[in-house]
């Protein structure tokens, strides 16, 4: 039965909140990871790719069997496809803040990229893309006042592993297993494809590419020994029973001469034919390799392309240009993030501490239509708008400025009084010296008068006291409510006192000076 005092009495104290949890508590060591083996910190991690696992070979963890797939022409056509549009979009430094050192270090980020050769070392990481993950070592200097990059060179990845801490780790002839533990901000690494964060070797696209490259290599085999079967056809050779074996060889020799020599002999009472195969129920090879190569653009473009599109220049469909875009984007920004985490952070942190960090950026937008841009401006200043010299040089890129021009020679010899108002003394030079504006940025033409104007002027200064009036409790209601809901409820007390008579008398006047002013403009 409910208790019809529980209101008065104490509150309950409030429930004990957890305090947070920092410690990572999924960790991979120490058999934490039931997926895989005991694995302790310093013993190295295996690969998860069931590709791997289950094909490795030569004790290079499987990785050659993904580069031997590089070789198929129609995986190294769609990869440089996809390597190329990433390193031709053009890159951009942003600083992290206004401030004089985030500028400074921004400058220098920019500075440090040209001598790297940022391009290259794209062009290099791009690979992690196909295999999973990249490793590039970081070679530092120092030039007396700064910490400098000189190099990053891109290392097989073949010969690093993961530890049971994910901590990458260098094999080598006397320290294969685990390998040798790398020292902190030396090696640049980035992963990616993995669907959970306890795969430090990623999933390439090879993964997928493995079982389409296989089958069309295999169809490849099959057709070219069908085009042997169907092309050549076989010789077929007759002898009566009894033949001796010497004359059986000498039919059988004859039978392949037929392929090279233009002309035989055989005993007499031998016949010979050419058997041309019958092509009997099967798959067509063509067809077949077809189905592969449209599987692989699939898995590297994310579209079905034809191997002859031209669309961009680039073997992907017109049909689907935002694709391309978003997957060029996509590697654009996956390579400047885990740079921008890494030899980026730990170069404006070394040589900036306390600025801003940078922001490394690849422009991979397709290019604005200027055209369009000025005919949309040109037709808003129809309107009676223009654009700020700020925009101008925000959508054009550059500073722009008024063209300076000498004009007081000109202006001597023509005399005083030689040059009307808005006479030009020269091409694009107005009287008073000043450059003539463009059409679409000149001030437009004064209007003819307006004789409704001053009516208008009239009606605006006696409607002002009239809305005050009208304004004034409600403007005094909203500042003296609680919130939205007081102040409604006080707008429904304001109306029964809100007199609109005037106003109303007044709006009717309007309408009045509106109806002349129609009338004048549709005058003939």
């Amino acid at each position: 039965m409910h208790n019809p005092f529980s209101l008065f009495a104490a509150p309950s104290p409030p429930a004990k909140v957890a305090p947070p949890v920092p410690n990572e508590i999924a960790t991979l060591g120490h058999g934490r990871d039931l997926t895989r083996a005991f694995i302790g910190p310093d013993q190295r991690l295996d690969p998860q790719d069931a590709i791997l696992q289950s094909r490795t070979y030569q004790g290079l963890g499987g990785y050659d069997l993904f580069r031997d797939l590089l070789t198929d022409w129609t995986v190294f056509s769609a990869l440089q496809q996809r390597r190329l549009a990433l390193v031709s979009a053009e890159t951009e430094v942003i600083p992290g803040g206004e401030r004089r050192a985030d500028k400074n270090a921004a400058a220098f980020l920019e500075e440090t990229l040209q001598h790297i050769g940022w391009d290259q070392v794209s062009a290099g990481m791009h690979y992690g893309i196909y295999y999973g993950f990249g490793v590039g070592e970081c070679l530092w200097d120092h030039d007396g006042a700064t910490v400098t990059l000189d190099q990053v060179r891109i290392r097989d990845r073949r010969r690093f592993a993961f530890d049971g801490d994910q901590r990458l780790r260098l094999m080598t002839m006397a320290n294969p297993q685990p390998g040798e533990l790398l020292p902190d901000r030396k090696f640049w690494v980035f992963q990616t494809g993995a669907d959970h964060d306890d795969e430090p070797y990623g999933m390439g696209l090879a993964h997928w590419l493995y079982w389409p490259v296989l089958f069309k290599r295999a169809g490849i085999k099959f057709w070219l020994i069908a085009a042997e079967k169907f092309g050549a056809p076989t010789a077929a050779g007759w002898f009566p029973p009894g033949t001796k074996k010497e004359d059986q060889d000498l039919l059988l020799a004859a039978l392949a001469a037929i392929q090279t020599d233009a002309a035989i002999i055989m005993p007499d009472g031998m016949r010979a034919e050419l058997l041309e195969a019958k092509r009997a129920t099967g798959g067509d090879h063509a067809a077949l390799c077809g189905h592969m190569d449209a599987a692989i653009h699939k898995i590297i473009l994310s579209q079905m392309a034809p191997a002859d599109s031209t669309a961009n220049k680039l073997n992907v469909s017109a049909e689907e240009p935002a694709t391309w875009q978003r997957l060029v984007k996509a590697d654009a920004d996956l390579i400047c993030e885990s740079f921008n985490s890494g030899p980026a952070r730990w170069l404006t942190e070394w040589n900036f501490p306390g600025a801003a960090l940078p922001r490394v950026y690849r422009r991979t937008e397709p290019p604005k239509d200027v055209a369009q841009r000025s005919e949309i401006e040109r037709r808003l200043f129809d309107l009676g708008y223009r654009p700020t010299l700020k925009q101008i040089e925000e959508e054009y890129d550059g500073e722009w400025e008024v063209v300076p021009m000498a004009v007081t020679a000109t202006l001597q010899s023509t005399g005083p009084g030689t040059l009307t108002p808005g006479e030009q003394i020269a091409p694009g030079i107005q009287a008073d010296g000043t450059p003539t504006p463009p059409a679409a940025f000149a001030a437009p033409p004064d209007p003819a008068p307006d004789p409704t104007a001053p009516l208008v002027e009239r009606l605006g200064q006696e409607a002002e006291p009239l809305i005050n009036a009208l304004l004034d409790p409600v403007r005094a209601a909203l500042e003296s409510s609680a919130d939205l809901m007081d102040f409604r409820a006080r707008l429904l007390t304001l109306y029964p006192d809100l007199d609109g008579k005037a106003f109303a008398d007044l709006m009717g006047q309007a309408l009045a000076a509106a109806d002349a002013m129609g009338r004048w403009e549709a005058r003939p």
